[in-house]
């Protein structure tokens, strides 16, 4: 099973910005990559997805205009890139990974994705 590991969690105040990566020993050759977050007494969300066969991205109504998922294959990374953050985006943040090039009725789930991180916190607050 793919072992991946989240970073660049931390806190920042609002409408300050913060990039996480997601890293596996393995590159990202096929399926599709997500990211999800979870506050505090909230289920799983789902913020953003990159499909790697033909690079499609999804985001969440909550962060379009505002996030930016993308790979770097030399590096075996895919990076979350959050801008003018809100204090409601405070949550631990999860990168999981299908084996699947899922279609978007089932990109949002948390149901087809096989691995997941061990989250990183992020906190927006003054």
């Amino acid at each position: 099973q793919v072992q991946l590991a989240e970073s660049g969690g931390g806190w920042v105040q609002p409408g300050g910005s913060l990039r996480l990566s997601c890293s596996a020993p393995e590159r990202f050759n096929s399926g599709t990559l997500g990211w999800f977050r979870q506050a505090p007494g909230k289920e799983r969300q789902f913020v953003a997805a990159i499909r790697f066969s033909g690079s499609s991205k999804f985001y969440s109504d909550s962060v379009k205009g505002r996030a930016t998922i993308s790979r770097d294959s030399a590096r075996n990374t895919v990076y979350l890139q959050m801008t003018t953050l809100k204090p409601e985006d405070t949550a631990v943040y999860y990168c999981a990974k299908s084996s699947l090039s899922l279609i978007l009725s089932s990109i949002t789930s948390t149901a087809p994705y096989e691995a997941w991180g061990q989250g990183t916190q992020v906190t927006v607050s003054s």
